[in-house]
């Protein structure tokens, strides 16, 4: 009992225990982790959500100095009379209401509209019909599928200088060809729908393959057991061809028609370099003037940029009239789609009751 008084002080209560001081212990790193875990996590955090912004960062900067920046100063300028080195001066929209009265508007208007149709329409039928050759089994596919898209890889100026060569009203092939059958010279280039016609060639024969490869790609998702169900049930080719084949890519017709639409409405190049020294008139009369045409000569020629803006806007609008057109008709497509999927699996419902 004594060695244990002697060993505790004489009985005293043992000094309290003093908290460890800050930074000493061992529970000092313990304190600092959490500090550093929320700054790393932070800047974990940080890194990746602004790592996919900064790489995308590019592509908005480059659009917004040449796409948008662009548009909206074209949308300015169409409400202003603007001359090449002058001043701008506020008209409202005196320049569209000037397109409305104006003739060489509506002519170039409706050329755009015809050559549009008359390139586009068998552009596509034979796109189509050259995509269902290339889908069966044919010797040298290969070769024909790039064969095929070689006039897309041909130069603008190259093929219409060709085909201008080809469609000369004194020397050029077409006309001797018309000439061995008795037919009389053609004014491809003076007149109006025989200068339409040779534009429209040159578009077709552009762009025939390009679209062709887009069909084949469809037409190679169709599945094959609908082929072989409709052998069986005696369909000939053709048959399976309207029946299976043209159903099962309607969208992607569609998205070429629209396509196609929109690049006949931008046509600019194939009849500037098919007119010539007249080219940026659209020929002597305006006979194949487009939009575009009309809307370079408004602004470099004439130097109405304001004016120029304003048939830009139009085609912008005309456009977005053309996309809400295909938005609609892809949506009604749908909704009957849905519509006959849902009246199927009710008639298998009611099969399956009846037979059980």
């Amino acid at each position: 009992m004594a060695t244990s008084v002697r060993a505790t002080g004489g009985g005293s209560a043992p000094p309290a225990a003093q908290p460890p001081g800050p930074g000493s212990g061992p529970g000092s790193r313990r304190q600092r982790a959490p500090g550093r875990s929320g700054w790393r996590s932070t800047l974990y955090r940080l890194d990746l959500k602004a790592t996919p912004y900064v790489f995308i960062a590019p592509f908005f900067l480059t659009f917004a100095a040449f796409g948008l920046f662009p548009l909206i100063y074209t949308g300015w300028l169409s409400l202003h009379r603007v001359e090449l080195g002058g001043s701008a001066q506020w008209k409202g929209l005196e320049n569209y209401t000037s397109l409305a009265d104006s003739e060489f508007f509506w002519n170039a208007l409706a050329n755009t509209f015809t050559i549009g149709v008359i390139s586009t329409v068998p552009q596509l039928l034979m796109a189509l019909g050259l995509a269902h050759l290339l889908n069966y089994k044919l010797r040298g596919r290969g070769f024909f599928r790039v064969a095929i898209l070689a006039p897309y890889a041909t130069s603008i100026a190259a093929a219409t200088l060709v085909f201008a060569q080809l469609f000369n009203t004194d020397y050029g092939l077409i006309n001797t060809v018309l000439g061995w059958f008795g037919f009389d010279p053609v004014a491809w280039e003076s007149s109006k729908w025989g200068a339409q016609i040779a534009i429209s060639t040159i578009v077709t024969w552009r762009w025939t393959g390009y679209n062709a490869l887009i069909y084949l790609a469809a037409m190679q998702a169709v599945p094959q057991d609908l082929y072989e169900a409709a052998a069986l049930d005696g369909a000939s080719r053709w048959r399976q061809f309207l029946s299976v084949t043209i159903p099962s890519i309607r969208p992607t017709i569609l998205f070429t028609v629209i396509v196609s639409t929109i690049g006949a409405t931008q046509l600019f190049g194939e009849p500037m370099l098919f007119g010539g020294s007249v080219g940026i008139s659209g020929g002597s009369g305006n006979q194949f003037q487009t939009l575009s045409l009309l809307m370079y000569e408004k602004g470099w020629v004439t130097g109405a940029l304001g004016q120029a803006s304003a048939i830009a806007w139009v085609m912008l609008l005309l456009l977005l009239l053309i996309g809400g057109v295909q938005a609609l008709i892809s949506r009604s497509n749908r909704s009957r789609a849905d519509s006959r999927a849902a009246r199927t699996a009710r008639a298998d419902r009611v099969r399956t009751k009846a037979g059980s």
